[in-house]
């Protein structure tokens, strides 16, 4: 890329106002991140959860609640808890669904341990919602970039913004790309369509950009390798807008020297 700035095409205008009016509609969806009201972690003792109904515990292996109909918990279309429902380690990890009145509980395993997040379409955040803030799209942030596929796909192990909380990621190749002048070597993560998403920190992170992180989806990669980084579509990831989420943090090779003035940006 160079420094120079060209008046952006009209395709690509389209394209990328189509996919921020539809990032900011994910958002705005009634139980999408901006409705989340609360996260709670399970204890071993059996306990009740602010302004939930039953009584809550995690064995290790199963989460455990007790509740009665008259309670109004019920599974997503599913029959109401009347006793004991167990979920064990499978469906915890793929997260379970439950609901009372028009909220919805998330259960779910994070870093070895069981949570509950609570989604609420009435939510004051969800209602005062905004839209999400970027940098002015611009086509000198498309880049051309190879992507080398490992030989297998390799186990990366990252940190969270939760203290104690580490996620696993399957990582399937490196994306190679110059930025500024400087050339960038990144591990990608597999996607369960398309090529891979790289999870980075870049030199704007924490001042015009989420601390944390923010990740980018691969396009199609061709045959020798070839594929485009749209540094355009930089997403911020849910903790940008919650602070009820788990989200992970970038491997130490994903950090970008330069700042990428590009994609979501985010404000204190």
């Amino acid at each position: 890329m160079t420094g120079t700035t060209a008046a952006p095409t009209t395709d690509f205008l389209t394209g990328w106002q189509a996919w921020h009016d539809a990032r900011e509609a994910r958002f705005r969806e009634p139980y999408g991140w901006t409705s989340v009201t609360a996260l709670h972690w399970l204890e071993d003792a059996p306990s009740r959860l602010d302004d939930l109904p039953g009584l809550w515990s995690w064995t290790g292996e199963v989460a455990r609640v007790e509740s009665r109909a008259v309670d109004g918990l019920a599974l997503v279309d599913g029959p109401l808890v009347d006793g004991v429902l167990e979920i064990g380690l499978a469906a915890l990890a793929a997260g379970v669904s439950l609901t009372v009145g028009e909220r919805r509980l998330e259960v779910a395993s994070r870093g070895g341990r069981a949570i509950v997040r609570v989604r609420d379409p009435r939510s004051e955040h969800r209602a005062a919602f905004a839209g999400i803030e970027t940098f002015a799209p611009d086509e000198r942030w498309v880049v051309p970039a190879r992507f080398e596929p490992f030989d297998a796909t390799t186990v990366v192990t990252t940190g969270s913004v939760v203290e104690g909380v580490d996620v696993e990621h399957a990582a399937v190749g490196t994306l190679h790309a110059e930025l500024e002048g400087i050339p960038v070597s990144l591990v990608v993560f597999a996607t369960a369509t398309g090529p891979g998403w790289i999870l980075f920190r870049d030199a704007t992170s924490g001042l015009t950009t989420y601390p944390g992180a923010r990740f980018v989806t691969l396009g199609e990669v061709g045959p020798d390798g070839a594929v485009e980084l749209d540094l355009n579509r930089a997403s911020n990831l849910p903790c940008a807008v919650t602070s009820f989420a788990t989200c992970p943090v970038p491997p130490a090779q994903n950090t970008i020297p330069v700042p990428v003035e590009a994609g979501e940006r985010w404000t204190r």
